[in-house]
């Protein structure tokens, strides 16, 4: 049976998931580590003239710092179709967004030389962050390339009831059951499934703290979110809950940016 997805235009303030009702409000940048752990883990992917794909690109502002940095090609894969179109718009006529899921993407194996993924395995349980990554590995040739940006946990000894409280009051706080994990974890995700980790970067968890949103949306940016919040009431309270657990955990929150390679005897189906 195929479920139908549900714009996130069209779901009440009080429903829609977290990263959805800030891009609603005018938020460009919903990465944990924010545009800079971003564009640091892009120059550490090395993109120049390489073919890349993008799983889950959202609205797009990823796809065009990769665009930026000159691939060869571009394609984005993303379930939700609003997502795949907005993308579509930011990367035409350079690249194509195709709309599928993230662990089932229909393209040809071994078919990218580098596959980025950013604020998207956080929302899956541990099965279908299996699957994605596996799905990764097989679109990659030889010697490529898996860039992710994360919300991890810290440190690495963070007692399981502290992980299960965050993990709770995340759910709770932005409609989706986000399981982060620690350092160690997420690149035990990646060395499971024959994966080189080669670089590993953390920043602070500041999404929503002014100055980041300054930094992340530039001036402008940040008076069109500060005035769509005055605006809004029933999102401006979501808001404010959204960022009351990200202070509450501020200790034990960070963005995490990993590049891994594929190594040249892998077969292309991981």
């Amino acid at each position: 049976m195929t479920t139908r997805t549900i714009p996130f235009a069209e779901r009440a303030d009080d429903a829609v998931h977290g990263h959805w009702l800030l891009a609603r409000l005018g938020k460009r940048v919903l990465r944990p580590g924010g545009l800079e752990l971003s564009r640091t883990l892009l120059a550490a992917a090395r993109i120049g003239g390489t073919d890349v794909i993008e799983l889950a690109p959202g609205l797009g502002r990823t796809a065009a710092e990769i665009l930026e940095l000159w691939p060869r090609s571009y394609r984005g894969v993303d379930s939700d179709p609003v997502a795949a179109r907005a993308t579509e718009e930011v990367v035409a006529p350079l690249g194509t967004v195709t709309t599928a899921d993230a662990s089932q993407t229909g393209l040809p194996d071994a078919d990218a030389d580098v596959v980025i993924g950013e604020a998207m395995l956080t929302m899956q349980g541990e099965g279908a962050k299996a699957a994605i990554v596996t799905e990764a590995v097989r679109l990659l040739r030889p010697g490529g390339r898996y860039a992710i940006h994360e919300l991890a946990l810290a440190p690495d000894s963070v007692p399981d009831r502290v992980k299960t409280d965050i993990r709770k009051e995340l759910a709770r706080s932005i409609r989706v059951n986000a399981r982060p994990l620690t350092s160690a974890e997420w690149q035990e995700l990646l060395t499971a499934h024959g994966l080189v980790v080669d670089r590993v970067e953390t920043a602070p968890m500041a999404l929503l703290d002014p100055r980041r949103i300054v930094a992340d949306e530039g001036w402008l940016g940040a008076l069109r979110f500060g005035g769509n919040l005055l605006l809004h009431r029933d999102a401006r309270a979501r808001v404010k809950r959204m960022r009351a657990t990200f202070t509450r955990h501020r200790e034990h929150l960070r963005g995490i940016a990993i590049v891994a390679h594929k190594p040249q005897d892998q077969p292309s189906a991981g």
